[in-house]
């Protein structure tokens, strides 16, 4: 048996390294990887994700897209803005918890760390 944190960087590794393999733009998916969190932390989830989605970068709308997938909701931009507070608090929760392995894998895997996520 696995537990939860085991899954997410299963799911997260899968998704960063397939990320790699096809080629994109690390720089500006590993740097959102890096800054999502901070965003979450002070907008809430709603507000960062709708922000990210205004930026229209298909790179960036990659990691939401593998954000959603690793934490099994496929709809999460539309879920974060439709919950109920007790649902919101529990996205907020899993999407912190990958968006640590994604973090992580962008160092090890994407080479991008704070100091070269300096990525407008």
């Amino acid at each position: 048996m696995h537990t939860r944190d085991q899954k997410l960087a299963a799911a997260v590794y899968e998704r960063v390294t397939a990320f790699k393999q096809q080629g994109g733009d690390a720089q500006k998916y590993g740097s959102m990887a890096h800054k999502l969190p901070v965003l979450i932390r002070t907008a809430g989830l709603a507000q960062a994700l709708a922000f990210v989605e205004a930026r229209n970068d298909v790179h960036q709308l990659q990691l939401i897209s593998d954000l959603a997938a690793a934490i099994q909701q496929p709809a999460l931009v539309v879920r974060s803005r439709q919950a109920q507070l007790g649902e919101y608090m529990l996205l907020t929760r899993e999407a912190l918890a990958a968006l640590l392995w994604f973090k992580r894998f962008a160092q090890s895997v994407l080479k991008i760390d704070d100091a070269t996520s300096g990525e407008e």
